[in-house]
């Protein structure tokens, strides 16, 4: 549970972040990492556009850098896109002054008011220098489609376990999470829109 949905502990030492949007209609988040990119990204755009969500893409400046037009095709669409870093970086193995300078040249490619760092970690100089330019947004549920030992089923199963109102949801639309994931996002959305959630926009 701990990966799946962070406690209450993880969420109060990070103070001025967004984990969950509870709201007076039942609804959900639905947000991507890691993308754009050409094998998985276009896949994931025309299954939300089947089902009439919208989303938002937490993306990497540098596949924005070398697929652009992968990009302009997210925001084309009516989804929502946020920062992720150039480079993928995990916060804490970084110093402050290189991590924050490497979400800034992310934001040569990507226009967004929003944050999310790789892997959920960061140190709180990095914290709180990128909350005065970002809202910084975490999740309530992670899929954890991205590891080897899931399965499309234990993907879904995370969803219909963990998801509550104003959940934010996090799938990937990497390479390393494609086969989890174009089985399980399909029944996702399907179970979630049954359940009756509506899908919203950060």
């Amino acid at each position: 549970m701990f990966i799946e949905q962070p406690p209450w502990i993880y969420r109060v030492l990070f103070r001025g972040t967004v984990w969950r949007l509870p709201d007076a209609e039942k609804c959900v988040y639905l947000t991507f990492d890691d993308g754009p990119v050409p094998e998985v990204t276009p896949w994931v755009l025309d299954t939300l556009d089947t089902f009439c969500v919208k989303a938002t893409f937490f993306c990497v400046g540098d596949n924005v850098r070398k697929y652009p037009e992968i990009y302009r095709k997210i925001v084309e669409r009516g989804h929502r896109v946020g920062n992720h870093t150039c480079n993928h970086l995990q916060g804490i193995r970084y110093r402050s002054e290189a991590y924050v300078a490497n979400v800034e040249k992310a934001a040569e490619w990507i226009d967004s008011d929003l944050f999310r760092p790789p892997y959920g970690h960061m140190r709180f100089p990095q914290l709180h220098q990128l909350r005065k330019r970002y809202r910084i947004v975490m999740w309530d549920v992670v899929t954890r489609d991205y590891s080897p030992h899931m399965t499309p089923q234990g993907v879904f199963n995370v969803v219909k376990k963990y998801t509550r109102n104003g959940s934010i949801l996090v799938f990937h639309d990497s390479l390393k999470a494609v086969d989890r994931m174009q089985e399980a996002l399909p029944r996702a959305i399907e179970w979630l829109l049954a359940e009756g959630y509506r899908f919203k926009l950060l």
